[in-house]
């Protein structure tokens, strides 16, 4: 029987989640197993990457822009007016207005928050040189599609996924562990070397994770970001209805 659940991601702002604990009478915590940290100006200047000579940004998570900029603070950086902007979502893009003046012709954006969606934003500007901010852990079919277009693009690791350890004293007491991403997997056997699974229940969101979750021998009971089940939101009260239906 579940009682409590470890969600790796911080405490959301949505109460979907508490009307599932408060519907099935469950105990939700939230506890990242990963951290981001930016890398330092003199790990970033190891790259030899010089921001100074780039007229475009490629951005595709808001801890880019965030970790772009202080690196660019730090390094004492200034970033003209003339410089463009590339965001794979709207939200990425308006988030520039915490650093920048927003100015919709220097700044493009995709509809659907897929990388193909900027492709021909990026080919109209082709005589650009992008720089691609990433973490030290992206996903590499993004590069991909920026081969294929032909532009002249630099990536720039700014910042690194890191394991967010647990304390010696801190209680691992729960029934279901809910991943996001494979580095959480990889935490979670981090944190926890002898970790046996045993009746505790592992759900993930997306299919890469799902292949960590199994390529660690570890089992899957529950899958988000299906067409039956897009969100985790959506899979875990799926999930826990079913359970109480079995109960009963």
């Amino acid at each position: 029987m579940i009682k409590k659940i470890l969600i790796s991601q911080p405490k959301p702002t949505t109460d979907k989640f508490f009307e599932i604990a408060d519907r099935f009478g469950v105990e939700l915590v939230f506890r990242p197993f990963i951290k981001v940290e930016g890398l330092s100006a003199r790990e970033f200047r190891q790259q030899r990457i010089n921001i100074s000579e780039f007229t475009a940004v490629i951005f595709t998570a808001k801890t880019a822009i965030d970790h772009f900029f202080r690196i660019c603070k730090e390094m004492r950086i200034s970033i003209p007016d003339t410089m463009k902007y590339f965001c794979t979502t709207e939200s990425i893009a308006c988030y520039l207005q915490k650093y920048i003046q927003y100015r919709k012709r220097k700044i493009f954006h995709g509809e659907n928050g897929k990388f193909d969606d900027l492709i021909p934003f990026l080919q109209r500007n082709k005589n650009e040189k992008f720089l691609y901010a990433v973490s030290d852990v992206h996903k590499d079919g993004v590069s991909g599609i920026l081969d294929a277009t032909g532009i002249n693009y630099t990536k720039a690791v700014m910042y690194r996924t890191v394991s967010n350890d647990f304390s010696k004293d801190e209680p691992f007491d729960y029934d279901m562990l809910i991943f996001f991403s494979p580095a959480g997997i990889d935490a979670l056997l981090k944190n926890f070397p002898d970790f046996k699974q045993g009746d505790i229940r592992i759900g993930c969101l997306g299919s890469a994770t799902a292949k960590a979750v199994t390529d660690a021998g570890l089992r899957l009971d529950m899958q988000a970001g299906t067409p039956t089940s897009p969100s985790i939101v959506n899979a875990l009260e799926q999930y826990l209805e079913n359970m109480s239906s079995a109960i009963a």
